[in-house]
């Protein structure tokens, strides 16, 4: 028989991924007790099959193409990718898929750990499932915090749910690469994928209901299509695929949109995820989902789970990271982590009642008006805050300005180096909404623009900070200077 066991902390944290122990973090930051709950690696999606591996993956290539581009380096370059060493060092970015030493800075910063399956039981009350063999009774004194992350969607495609694919999750943490792979979905991860594959030796084939990274501006995403197409991978855009069958040799045969098919020896599903309530006992605090949709919830600037029962009273359960289903993004959700765990250690002492100033250190502000995004494909794409067009539904007056990235620093950063950029402008108050580059290595451009939008700074007096020469940064003064400055 399961022992019971009966235990109280301030905080219970559901979830010891990023965002998790960002939470639990700042909760013992401020005073209080917490305890992490997780039922798989102590670390979560991004340590383990997501942010780190992907990267991993990625950057020898990325690094490769980067001296191929360099003449008198180029020279140097006699070889391609040796799979079997990137896989390595792949490998020991996840810890070999050992958590030890997320464990360690765990404990190491005061915090509980119980390994098992939560499931909200009441208000302020968490049963877990523990994988010892025991069960828990938990009570939070002060909050519940669900940061438990996102699952992936499955398309509805026919014969999909009876074949072998590849989530994300299996992609990443792969022993060995495909001959052939097919990849549905043209987001960020299928599409950092399909060039990591591709550089690796597979013949890549990427098949998307929609665009490429549609969620960009058209002129940064061709970028990055034609960077695939460089290294081999065929696109097939705006092509729905109807089924998938498994042939006797183990392959698969897709049949898409006008009967055409590809046959792959691997098939990666990517076509988004969702915040992972499911299970949770949501239904137990009447949080339940609507006729045919699933379950969703919204929170307020603090993290603060809307009519979930009790919270108007005594506000206790909060979600953040992808379980509260802003944004998913592994960054975003720590960003978010952060301010939630100051915010209950501050109602807890009483310092914080209702709900915070925008911008302060209890709020979530930056989700509304500047989230940083990198695809990190040869070339990146990176953007922050609104695009032109979410700036007009937005209700603003914004106007855009763009340009080649055709610099001194591009010049010398590659041969024959193609970038673009665009900036948003808020005309009524002349500052930035937000920011868009692509092309080699512009990741590092990013974070100007995102203080650039944070801060509000007025374009007089951002026309000021000049960029060091000969460097990527010249981009800025010209599109200031194109923008009339």
């Amino acid at each position: 028989m399961p022992r019971l066991v009966e235990r109280e902390f301030d905080v219970i944290v559901i979830g010891a991924g990023a965002a998790g122990e960002n939470a639990a973090d700042r909760v013992v930051q401020g005073g209080l007790t917490a305890v992490l709950v997780e039922a798989e690696l102590v670390g979560g999606e991004c340590s383990y099959w997501a942010c780190m591996p992907s990267k991993a993956l990625l950057r020898p290539g990325t690094a490769l193409h980067g001296a191929q581009a360099v003449p008198g380096a180029s020279e140097a370059v006699t070889g391609t990718l040796d799979a079997a060493a990137v896989l390595k060092r792949r490998d020991s970015f996840t810890s070999h898929w050992q958590d030890a030493g997320q464990v360690e800075w765990v404990e190491g910063a005061g915090i509980e750990l119980i390994r098992g399956r939560a499931r909200i039981s009441g208000e302020r009350t968490v049963k877990v499932a523990g994988l010892d063999g025991d069960d828990y009774a938990l009570t939070a004194r002060h909050a519940v915090v669900l940061a438990n992350g996102s699952t992936p969607n499955r398309p509805p495609v026919d014969g999909l749910g009876e074949v072998e694919y590849w989530g994300t999750r299996e992609a990443t943490s792969a022993k060995e690469v495909p001959g052939r792979l097919g990849v549905l979905g043209g987001g960020v991860a299928g599409t950092e994928l399909a060039q990591a594959f591709a550089r690796l030796g597979s013949t890549v084939t990427l098949v998307a209901r929609s665009g490429l990274l549609r969620n960009f501006p058209a002129e940064a995403a061709e970028l990055v299509a034609a960077g695939l197409r460089a290294d081999g991978v065929e696109l097939r855009l705006d092509t729905k695929t109807r089924s998938v069958h498994m042939n006797s040799d183990g392959s698969l045969t897709l049949t898409l949109d006008g009967g055409d098919t590809v046959t792959v020896d691997k098939l990666l599903v990517s076509t988004g995820r969702h915040p992972a309530l499911e299970g949770l006992g949501l239904e137990n605090v009447g949080l339940t989902a609507g006729d045919g949709k699933p379950l969703a919830i919204r929170t307020d600037s603090t993290g603060l789970v809307a009519e979930a029962a009790g919270n108007n009273d005594g506000p206790w359960l909060y979600a953040v990271g992808d379980a509260a289903g802003k944004v998913l993004l592994t960054h975003q959700g720590k960003y978010e982590a952060r301010a939630t765990g100051a915010a209950i250690a501050a109602r807890a002492k009483g310092e914080l009642r209702g709900e915070p100033e925008p911008w302060s250190r209890y709020a979530h502000t930056a989700d509304e008006h500047a989230i940083p995004n990198v695809v990190f494909t040869d070339p990146e794409l990176a953007n922050v805050g609104r695009s032109l067009e979410q700036a007009r539904r937005d209700g603003y007056n914004a106007s855009s300005v763009e340009l080649p990235i055709e610099v001194a620093g591009s010049s010398l950063h590659a041969r024959n180096y193609e970038g673009w950029a665009q900036l948003v402008v808020d005309e009524d108050r002349k500052v930035l909404l937000g920011a868009t580059f692509a092309g080699p290595d512009v990741a590092e451009l990013l974070h100007a623009a995102t203080i650039a939008v944070v801060g509000e700074v007025p374009l007089d007096r951002l026309w000021h900070a000049v960029p060091s020469y000969p460097t990527l940064s010249e981009v800025w003064l010209r599109l200031l200077e194109k923008y009339g400055l």
